[in-house]
């Protein structure tokens, strides 16, 4: 196997797993970390362990850009970051994973999309939730015509409040790009990816009713919402919704989608219990097909073994030379729901996508 040197810029929560994904691939070597705060170096050198010796540390990451130590970088740095890292990796030729969001604005997006087409080298985004065993299997199930015609799309996500970040960076919607934009884009993109067609109509409501109202950092108040309901409506007529509670912390399972059509219905949950249920409408019967985290997952990690699947990919695809397989236009297209979700909730009204001019 080609031997891929990988630098990772952005060493928080994020970066540290992504540096034990990589730790579990043969073919890479970690070479360079940057971060700009002295802690989170620290939790990569400890993340690192013995192979922490031989990475370069640097607190720029346009040291490690320049540093020729590096063959492709992974980019988990804060959300409002990404944009003008994203600016430079792109004056280089070097290939890269940018976590998700992968800016917090449309126009950013859009940005980032149209010069990536003068780029030679592979963006892949990381949007990690579709490798997720249980909803890579519902994914398979529905394009392969189970449930029939696909009319309905559901995700339920009830979990726990934010977790804290360096210097409490996602406490503010202007720094995340919103909740449905921060944390949402995953289900954004799992909408986009199984309904295989473009939103035209968002409508949305939601609010900060519970989590973080008595915080204050530096005179400013906590903005981010901790629950929504968010409607999509697609080209094709298949309508999806999200259900969104970060208040939820006693769930079963923390994921549940259900995807149905006009012969029969499949349910997928996160944490599951090793299966997805599939239901027929002509026998008002379900059953189960067993699904599993893959065995050659070397870091089960925070997501299940999904961004050590992510992290392998596009290491492949960077040695291979192949086309990522979750774009620039998908992390767009992530993005434009949430942020038009956000303006539902701010203008109380249906959104069209086509306000924000795209084609």
């Amino acid at each position: 196997m080609k031997q891929v040197r990988v630098g990772v810029i952005g060493t928080g929560m994020m970066g540290c797993e992504h540096l034990k994904n990589l730790l579990g691939l043969p073919n890479v070597s970690i070479t360079a970390v940057s971060d700009p705060n002295e802690e989170p170096l620290t939790w990569a050198r400890i993340t690192l362990g013995d192979a922490a010796d031989g990475v370069q540390y640097f607190s720029d990451h346009r040291e490690l850009l320049s540093s020729g130590l590096v063959d492709a970088v992974l980019l988990a740095s804060p959300n409002f970051t990404h944009k003008a890292i994203l600016d430079d990796i792109f004056a280089t030729d070097l290939p890269v994973l940018v976590e998700k969001p992968m800016c917090t604005t449309v126009e950013d997006c859009i940005a980032i999309v149209n010069a990536q087409k003068t780029r030679h080298a592979l963006t892949w985004v990381g949007l990690e939730y579709r490798y997720m065993a249980p909803i890579a299997e519902l994914i398979r199930q529905v394009h392969s015509g189970v449930v029939g015609e696909l009319k309905m799309l559901a995700i339920r996500e009830h979990r726990f409040p934010f977790l804290v970040k360096v210097d409490n960076w996602n406490r503010f919607s202007r720094n995340t790009g919103g909740t449905l934009v921060e944390k949402c884009c995953h289900f954004f993109d799992l909408m986009n990816l199984v309904v295989q067609s473009r939103p035209v109509r968002v409508m949305a409501s939601g609010g900060q009713d519970v989590n973080h109202l008595d915080e204050v950092y530096n005179g400013e108040r906590s903005d981010i919402l901790d629950n929504a309901y968010v409607i999509v409506e697609y080209a094709n007529g298949v309508r999806a919704m999200l259900d969104l509670s970060m208040f939820a912390e006693g769930s079963r399972h923390e994921q549940e989608i259900s995807a149905v059509g006009t012969t029969g219905k499949v349910e997928a949950f996160v944490p599951g219990d090793g299966h997805i249920v599939i239901g027929e409408r002509a026998t008002r019967k379900t059953r189960e097909v067993e699904v599993g985290i893959d065995p050659d997952v070397a870091h089960v990690g925070f997501h299940f073994g999904a961004s050590f699947i992510e992290c392998k990919r596009f290491i492949d695809a960077v040695a291979s030379g192949v086309a990522p397989e979750v774009t620039v236009e998908d992390g767009l297209w992530s993005v434009v729901i949430g942020a038009a979700a956000h303006r539902s909730i701010d203008e109380k009204r249906m959104v069209d996508i086509s306000e924000y001019g795209i084609v």
